[in-house]
Protein backbone atom coordinates (compact mmCIF):
# COMPACT_ATOMS: atom_id res chain seq x y z
CA UNK A 1 0.00 0.00 0.00
CA UNK A 2 1.20 3.39 -0.75
CA UNK A 3 0.15 6.82 -0.41
CA UNK A 4 1.27 9.76 -2.57
CA UNK A 5 1.74 13.07 -0.99
CA UNK A 6 1.53 16.24 -2.83
CA UNK A 7 3.35 19.53 -1.75
CA UNK A 8 1.49 22.20 -3.18
CA UNK A 9 4.02 25.26 -1.85
CA UNK A 10 6.70 26.54 -3.73
CA UNK A 11 8.76 26.25 -0.49
CA UNK A 12 9.94 22.55 -0.73
CA UNK A 13 10.48 22.29 2.94
CA UNK A 14 8.47 24.65 4.12
CA UNK A 15 5.31 24.76 6.31
CA UNK A 16 3.37 22.72 4.20
CA UNK A 17 5.69 20.21 3.73
CA UNK A 18 6.18 19.76 7.90
CA UNK A 19 2.40 18.88 7.68
CA UNK A 20 2.86 16.59 5.21
CA UNK A 21 5.90 14.80 6.66
CA UNK A 22 3.80 14.65 10.12
CA UNK A 23 1.37 12.47 8.47
CA UNK A 24 3.78 10.57 6.36
CA UNK A 25 6.00 9.31 9.03
CA UNK A 26 2.79 8.47 10.73
CA UNK A 27 1.76 6.52 7.71
CA UNK A 28 5.02 5.18 7.31
CA UNK A 29 4.99 3.56 10.91
CA UNK A 30 1.66 1.96 10.17
CA UNK A 31 3.56 0.14 7.46
CA UNK A 32 2.22 2.45 4.69
CA UNK A 33 4.58 3.55 1.77
CA UNK A 34 4.87 7.25 1.21
CA UNK A 35 6.01 9.78 -1.73
CA UNK A 36 6.06 13.43 -0.98
CA UNK A 37 6.17 15.23 -4.41
CA UNK A 38 7.11 18.76 -4.95
CA UNK A 39 5.43 20.37 -7.58
CA UNK A 40 8.41 22.82 -7.73
CA UNK A 41 8.75 26.72 -8.60
CA UNK A 42 7.83 26.28 -12.16
CA UNK A 43 4.73 27.53 -13.21
CA UNK A 44 1.64 24.61 -14.26
CA UNK A 45 -0.06 25.10 -17.32
CA UNK A 46 -3.91 25.03 -16.48
CA UNK A 47 -6.52 22.49 -18.46
CA UNK A 48 -7.41 24.12 -22.07
CA UNK A 49 -10.26 22.64 -22.41
CA UNK A 50 -9.03 20.68 -25.62
CA UNK A 51 -10.46 17.30 -24.60
CA UNK A 52 -7.33 15.15 -26.33
CA UNK A 53 -6.99 13.46 -22.62
CA UNK A 54 -10.49 12.07 -23.34
CA UNK A 55 -8.97 9.60 -26.19
CA UNK A 56 -5.46 9.29 -25.10
CA UNK A 57 -6.41 9.20 -21.33
CA UNK A 58 -3.41 11.44 -20.55
CA UNK A 59 -2.89 15.19 -20.81
CA UNK A 60 -1.10 16.21 -24.15
CA UNK A 61 1.00 18.16 -21.69
CA UNK A 62 4.23 16.34 -21.11
CA UNK A 63 5.29 17.47 -17.72
CA UNK A 64 4.56 16.88 -14.07
CA UNK A 65 0.91 16.13 -14.22
CA UNK A 66 1.31 13.46 -17.12
CA UNK A 67 3.96 12.23 -15.17
CA UNK A 68 1.36 11.49 -11.73
CA UNK A 69 -1.00 10.69 -14.65
CA UNK A 70 0.95 7.79 -15.64
CA UNK A 71 1.51 6.14 -12.28
CA UNK A 72 -1.78 6.90 -10.13
CA UNK A 73 -2.11 2.96 -10.18
CA UNK A 74 0.85 2.72 -7.61
CA UNK A 75 -1.13 4.82 -5.16
CA UNK A 76 -3.88 3.46 -2.94
CA UNK A 77 -4.33 6.83 -1.59
CA UNK A 78 -3.51 10.77 -1.87
CA UNK A 79 -2.88 13.29 0.44
CA UNK A 80 -3.10 17.27 -1.21
CA UNK A 81 -1.12 20.03 0.93
CA UNK A 82 -1.05 23.55 0.46
CA UNK A 83 -0.31 26.79 1.80
CA UNK A 84 -3.09 29.51 1.71
CA UNK A 85 -3.47 31.98 -0.48
CA UNK A 86 -5.92 34.52 -0.59
CA UNK A 87 -8.50 31.77 1.01
CA UNK A 88 -7.41 29.51 -1.44
CA UNK A 89 -4.99 26.54 -2.62
CA UNK A 90 -1.95 28.02 -4.86
CA UNK A 91 -2.39 28.61 -8.06
CA UNK A 92 -0.05 25.86 -9.28
CA UNK A 93 -1.42 23.40 -7.48
CA UNK A 94 -5.47 24.18 -8.66
CA UNK A 95 -3.77 24.12 -12.51
CA UNK A 96 -2.08 20.68 -11.36
CA UNK A 97 -5.39 18.99 -9.73
CA UNK A 98 -7.37 20.15 -13.11
CA UNK A 99 -5.77 18.82 -15.36
CA UNK A 100 -5.16 15.50 -13.11
CA UNK A 101 -8.69 14.97 -11.99
CA UNK A 102 -10.46 15.93 -15.01
CA UNK A 103 -8.15 13.35 -17.03
CA UNK A 104 -7.86 10.75 -14.61
CA UNK A 105 -10.78 10.57 -12.48
CA UNK A 106 -12.52 7.73 -13.27
CA UNK A 107 -8.94 5.98 -11.97
CA UNK A 108 -9.39 7.76 -8.36
CA UNK A 109 -12.28 6.17 -7.59
CA UNK A 110 -11.60 4.08 -4.86
CA UNK A 111 -8.38 5.93 -3.47
CA UNK A 112 -8.62 7.75 -0.22
CA UNK A 113 -8.39 11.17 -0.56
CA UNK A 114 -7.24 14.29 2.63
CA UNK A 115 -6.51 17.28 1.94
CA UNK A 116 -3.58 19.29 4.27
CA UNK A 117 -3.30 23.19 4.57
CA UNK A 118 -1.20 25.52 6.23
CA UNK A 119 -1.49 28.83 7.37
CA UNK A 120 -0.28 31.99 8.93
CA UNK A 121 -3.47 33.26 10.21
CA UNK A 122 -6.46 32.39 8.47
CA UNK A 123 -8.46 31.22 4.94
CA UNK A 124 -7.18 27.83 6.28
CA UNK A 125 -11.10 26.16 6.51
CA UNK A 126 -12.08 27.72 3.02
CA UNK A 127 -8.70 26.46 1.47
CA UNK A 128 -9.82 22.79 3.06
CA UNK A 129 -13.00 22.96 1.66
CA UNK A 130 -11.87 23.99 -1.79
CA UNK A 131 -9.42 20.93 -2.12
CA UNK A 132 -12.00 18.42 -0.68
CA UNK A 133 -14.31 18.91 -3.66
CA UNK A 134 -11.57 17.61 -5.98
CA UNK A 135 -12.14 13.95 -3.67
CA UNK A 136 -16.12 14.54 -3.37
CA UNK A 137 -16.91 14.73 -7.23
CA UNK A 138 -14.65 11.44 -7.97
CA UNK A 139 -15.73 8.83 -5.90
CA UNK A 140 -12.77 8.94 -3.38
CA UNK A 141 -13.36 8.47 -0.12
CA UNK A 142 -12.36 11.57 2.50
CA UNK A 143 -10.35 10.67 5.34
CA UNK A 144 -11.08 12.65 8.19
CA UNK A 145 -8.96 13.88 11.33
CA UNK A 146 -9.71 14.62 14.87
CA UNK A 147 -10.01 18.41 13.35
CA UNK A 148 -10.03 20.00 10.20
CA UNK A 149 -6.66 19.40 8.54
CA UNK A 150 -4.87 22.48 9.08
CA UNK A 151 -1.71 23.86 10.96
CA UNK A 152 -0.27 27.32 11.71
CA UNK A 153 2.75 29.14 11.44
CA UNK A 154 4.88 31.48 9.36
CA UNK A 155 7.81 29.08 9.36
CA UNK A 156 8.62 25.72 9.47
CA UNK A 157 9.53 26.40 13.21
CA UNK A 158 6.55 28.40 13.78
CA UNK A 159 4.33 24.66 12.29
CA UNK A 160 6.39 22.63 14.91
CA UNK A 161 5.22 24.37 17.72
CA UNK A 162 1.76 23.97 16.67
CA UNK A 163 1.31 21.26 19.27
CA UNK A 164 -2.54 20.40 18.10
CA UNK A 165 -1.82 21.21 14.42
CA UNK A 166 0.86 18.24 14.52
CA UNK A 167 -1.22 15.93 16.44
CA UNK A 168 -3.90 16.51 13.85
CA UNK A 169 -1.37 14.96 11.33
CA UNK A 170 -0.57 12.06 13.45
CA UNK A 171 -4.47 11.42 13.51
CA UNK A 172 -4.97 11.88 9.99
CA UNK A 173 -2.13 9.78 9.34
CA UNK A 174 -2.98 6.86 11.89
CA UNK A 175 -7.19 6.83 10.29
CA UNK A 176 -5.89 6.25 6.79
CA UNK A 177 -3.94 3.53 7.68
CA UNK A 178 -6.56 2.18 9.32
CA UNK A 179 -8.69 2.82 6.25
CA UNK A 180 -6.25 1.34 4.13
CA UNK A 181 -5.53 -2.13 6.08
CA UNK A 182 -9.44 -2.23 6.49
CA UNK A 183 -9.88 -2.02 2.46
CA UNK A 184 -6.98 -4.37 2.01
CA UNK A 185 -8.35 -6.99 4.47
CA UNK A 186 -11.91 -6.38 2.20
CA UNK A 187 -10.70 -7.13 -1.15
CA UNK A 188 -8.57 -10.05 -0.08
CA UNK A 189 -12.24 -11.38 1.52
CA UNK A 190 -13.50 -11.28 -2.01
CA UNK A 191 -15.53 -7.51 -1.78
CA UNK A 192 -14.35 -5.14 -4.69
CA UNK A 193 -14.98 -1.75 -5.62
CA UNK A 194 -18.76 -0.61 -6.42
CA UNK A 195 -19.24 -1.24 -10.32
CA UNK A 196 -20.97 2.46 -11.23
CA UNK A 197 -23.76 2.62 -14.01
CA UNK A 198 -22.93 5.02 -16.91
CA UNK A 199 -22.94 8.87 -15.38
CA UNK A 200 -25.19 11.27 -16.49
CA UNK A 201 -24.11 14.73 -17.04
CA UNK A 202 -26.68 17.16 -17.66
CA UNK A 203 -27.21 21.35 -17.71
CA UNK A 204 -30.38 20.95 -16.53
CA UNK A 205 -32.32 22.29 -19.61
CA UNK A 206 -35.38 20.62 -20.11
Amino acid sequence: MKVLLINGSPNEHGCTYTALHEVATTLESNGIETEILYLGKKPVLGCIACMSCVKTGHCFQKDIVQDVQMRLDEFDGIVIGSPVYYSAPTGQLVSFLNRLFFTAAKRMAGKLGASVVSCRRGGASATFEQLNQYFTISNMPIVSSQYWNSVHGFTPDDVCKDEEGLQTMRVLGQNMAWLLKCIESGRKAGIEKPVYEPRLSTHFIK
